[in-house]
């Protein structure tokens, strides 16, 4: 099979790509959720091109879950949403494997309702690590390698708010 890198398909996974890590470039959790809602975005016209009805699923969930969490942080959206995901992966899972991007999911909703600051961003880092296993575990390079940048910019997000916090403490009791 060979694949045509500049196709219609190829190019929405690349903005994804590309809106996925300015996601986790961001400090404030607004500005991520919103650029992460608009990867998602992304992924479903990248999914749904490339023909792949569950990865369509699971962008979608993921968009509702990252619309949502600009709205509200109500702990009873945040259930409503995990419980949706697991009842897609009881219908589409096949396989132990394929529970590890719905774990995935489910760790980065509980994220994005009910944390904020650099604990969301940890995580978030979490639900980052079940990708890159099923991605390993799938033999996506380009998933891993998308997966494995998002976490070295996250980290790198995470190191920066948390110097910031200490410098304010610092001044604070200065």
């Amino acid at each position: 099979m060979t694949i045509d890198w500049f196709s219609p398909a190829q190019c929405a996974g690349y903005v994804a790509f590309v809106l996925g890590v300015a996601s986790f470039l961001q400090k404030d959790d607004r500005r991520f959720k919103q650029f992460m809602a608009a990867e998602c975005f992304a992924y479903i016209v990248h999914f749904a091109l490339l023909g792949n009805p569950t990865a369509v699923a699971s962008s979608t969930m993921s968009l509702l879950r990252s619309v949502l969490a600009l709205r509200t942080r109500s702990p009873w959206v945040a259930l409503a949403v995990v419980a949706a995901n697991i009842a897609l992966g009881l219908r589409l899972a096949t396989s132990a494997a394929a529970w590890l991007p719905l774990a995935a999911s489910c760790v980065g909703t509980l994220a994005l309702f009910l944390l904020q600051g650099v604990p969301m961003r940890l995580v978030m880092l979490c639900g980052t690590f079940l990708w890159i296993g099923n991605n390993v575990l799938s033999g996506s390079v380009g998933g891993t390698a998308l997966e494995t940048v998002i976490a070295i910019v996250n980290i790198r997000t995470i190191w920066l708010m948390a110097r910031e916090e200490r410098r304010i403490r610092a001044r604070q009791a200065a």
